[in-house]
């Protein structure tokens, strides 16, 4: 059965404070370390974790919490569930647009365990061509540079970004569309900076 957020961040928690202290933590630090004002909040995640067979308590003695060995089906549940990569916000593929920020996560443990991802949600039509739609989600991964082909995250001036296909060209970097009906958007180099390159689309139907 698989944990919420919040359950994995207390049972992460109290993991890592027995293992830290030889014994569990009290409801109260649950409380303190996860920013959980009440204590009938912190009893309500005990009890389901106890009831998902993760861990248990002994009603008769205080620091009560026990963990269990995790069945093979939690602990990939739990390791699946252990990345987040951040969603930093939305990239034109097609004009360039000015660089928004709409912090949030999207977990993406099925598809990479680095820590230098991140995710972009793409707008335009620009990179059709390569099967990379409005709505899409692209993964890429941090990177001052790419090589001549590659698929990335431009930022152009210091303020807009962009997904294409980069070209150096001499003192140019040209900026392909995967789309006919677009030209490429040609740019001295020394204005354009990688920001990361595309390893994976997902799409969300």
């Amino acid at each position: 059965m698989a944990l919420t957020r919040r359950q994995r961040q207390v049972y992460d928690f109290i993991a890592q404070f027995v293992a830290r202290n030889g014994y569990s933590p009290s409801f109260e630090e649950i409380g303190e370390a996860l920013g959980l004002s009440s204590l009938a909040t912190v009893h309500k995640h005990i009890t389901n974790l106890e009831q998902k067979g993760i861990l248990k308590r002994a009603y008769n003695r205080s620091r009560s919490i026990d963990l269990l060995p995790l069945k093979s089906r939690m602990r990939a549940s739990l390791a699946a569930s252990a990345v987040e990569l951040p969603l930093v916000g939305r990239i034109a593929a097609g004009k360039p647009v000015e660089q928004l920020e709409n912090p949030a996560t999207l977990s993406l443990a099925d598809f990479t365990r680095s820590k230098d991802v991140f995710v972009l949600q793409v707008t335009g039509d620009s990179m059709q061509d390569e099967h990379i739609v409005d709505g899409d989600y692209v993964l890429v991964e941090k990177a001052p540079t790419a090589r001549d082909g590659e698929i990335v995250v431009a930022l152009l001036e210091g303020s807009e970004t962009t997904l294409k296909r980069i070209y150096r060209e001499g003192e140019r970097v040209r900026l392909q569309p995967s789309n006919a009906a677009m030209k490429p958007i040609l740019v001295p180099a020394a204005r354009v900076q990688v920001q990361g390159r595309v390893i994976g689309v997902l799409r969300k139907y």
